[in-house]
């Protein structure tokens, strides 16, 4: 990840922090919170207004766009050759303009550490979001909360218009640093979305951890406690006296107390 300072020369502020994750090609914006919709970028003046400080990644990315030339832009194969560039890529002339743009005096400049402000949103991202086949995701956060959140109400959520489609949201994934979920990688919802949507579950990631180290048993371990074969084991499965957790080639994963309930037949 590499992170940049948004620099307003002319009114000597600080606009906020840029994140370029360069895996990825994704950039996310962070505005210091201090800001109002007199001197935050006009771009992002509609978000600012409803109270949102970290910027979507498809949001940060017109934004970043926006200051650099266009790929569609006639003479672009002889502009990258001018900067030895072998390809188009919107950081690499980002930086090399340090970020400026005719309509304002802002300008990008590197960073080591991260403000305050950016590291204490950050606490609010995701670390892992599990679906469950009941309409609902369990999300985990950086900040070590566990949080419930409900198809019904993202639906709900006229800000996101995500399609009444169950089986969209089964297709979620943590997306860029924890900042979102994607869906499809055609939906993202911002990660402080679910934090403010979700039910707080009394438990810790670690939790989670622990039940699965210490629950889940591999088909050795349990044919081990089932003094019986791998072929007896399959039978129990196909005969659906025992039902794996995840079944894959090598092996499948049980339940320990599905086997021990089993030991007691």
């Amino acid at each position: 990840m590499k992170t940049y300072e948004i620099y307003d020369q002319e009114n000597d502020l600080s606009i906020g922090v840029l994140l370029y994750y360069e895996k990825e090609k994704s950039f996310v914006i962070e505005l210091a919170p201090d800001l109002d919709e007199w001197t935050a970028p006009l771009l992002l003046t509609a978000l600012v207004k409803r109270g949102v400080y970290t910027i979507p990644r498809d949001i940060s990315l017109l934004w970043v766009k926006g200051r650099v030339v266009p790929s569609e832009r006639q003479n672009i194969q002889s502009i990258l050759s001018a900067h030895k560039l072998k390809e188009y890529d919107e950081m690499k002339l980002l930086e090399i303009t340090g970020g400026r743009c005719p309509q304002d005096s802002m300008i990008i400049r590197k960073i080591d550490a991260l403000p305050g402000y950016v590291t204490e949103r950050r606490k609010k991202n995701l670390t892992d979001c599990l679906v469950s086949e009941h309409g609902y995701w369990i999300c985990f956060f950086a900040d070590d909360t566990v949080r419930k959140v409900s198809f019904l109400k993202l639906w709900d959520n006229e800000e996101l218009q995500i399609p009444d489609n169950p089986e969209l949201l089964r297709s979620a994934k943590v997306g860029t640093d924890g900042y979102c979920v994607t869906l499809d990688d055609a939906y993202d919802i911002p990660a402080s979305v679910l934090y403010e949507t979700g039910t707080l579950i009394p438990l810790r990631p670690d939790d989670f951890t622990s039940y699965v180290t210490n629950n889940a048993l591999d088909t050795s371990q349990s044919c081990e406690l089932l003094e019986c074969s791998r072929q007896n084991l399959s039978y129990l499965i196909k005969q659906g006296q025992l039902q794996p957790i995840r079944e894959e080639v090598k092996g499948s994963l049980f339940r320990k107390g599905d086997i021990l309930r089993k030991m007691q037949d």
